[in-house]
């Protein structure tokens, strides 16, 4: 199981923290009285995030986190060669009727070949109004010699209690190839209703 901790007495106004720990960061779900699944190749783990929001930072709308990740790899010649980590720190704005943020990554998989991706995303959205909305995303992932890149362009309407959302997706070199085959485009459109 993961154990979890919000220290939130230890924080000033405006910070929050979260600290987990896992003792086998793969092993399967138990049910009552019942005993766990098989464990694979990751062992213990843990998270440290931090977010710094309002007070802490002086100016109403900013916020700004960090986060690490380190889990333990049992070397696997098949598949694994190292352990896994994750760092990431972001930034994001509320201004009016305006959010913008920006999110920078580095994952390293441990699995044997390509394991470090450097990963980096960016949006901007705006409130026509109570019941519309617009945005605008992308994303690059960069796995050392080929980037992966995303860009998708979303409106929401609500009206009572539907949601209509549309988005249109383009993606270049979908699995870090240059191929043509790998580029990508969709166009999703969902309904949400609320009772």
């Amino acid at each position: 199981g993961t154990v979890e901790v919000t220290p939130s007495a230890l924080t000033p106004d405006g910070i929050t923290m979260h600290v987990a720990f896992s003792g086998d960061a793969d092993s399967g779900n138990t049910s009552d009285k019942g005993t766990g699944g098989g464990s694979g190749i990751l062992g213990s783990g843990w998270d440290l995030t931090l977010e710094a929001s309002g007070d802490a930072l002086g100016y109403d709308g900013l916020t700004v986190y960090a986060g690490i990740s380190q889990v333990e790899a049992f070397q696997n010649a098949g598949t694994q060669s190292g352990d896994v980590s994750e760092k990431v720190f972001g930034a994001k704005y509320a201004a009016g009727a305006f959010t913008v943020g920006y999110q920078k990554t580095n994952e390293d998989t441990g699995a044997t070949g390509t394991t470090d991706y450097d990963n980096i995303a960016y949006a901007v959205t705006f409130n026509v109004n109570d019941d519309l909305s617009i945005g605008y995303g992308h994303t690059e992932s960069d796995n050392g010699t080929t980037t992966a890149e995303a860009d998708s362009l979303q409106v929401a309407y609500t009206m009572g209690g539907a949601s209509w959302r549309i988005a249109e997706v383009n993606v270049d070199n979908a699995t870090y190839s240059t191929a043509s085959s790998a580029d990508q485009d969709a166009t999703i459109i969902s309904l949400g209703l609320a009772f």
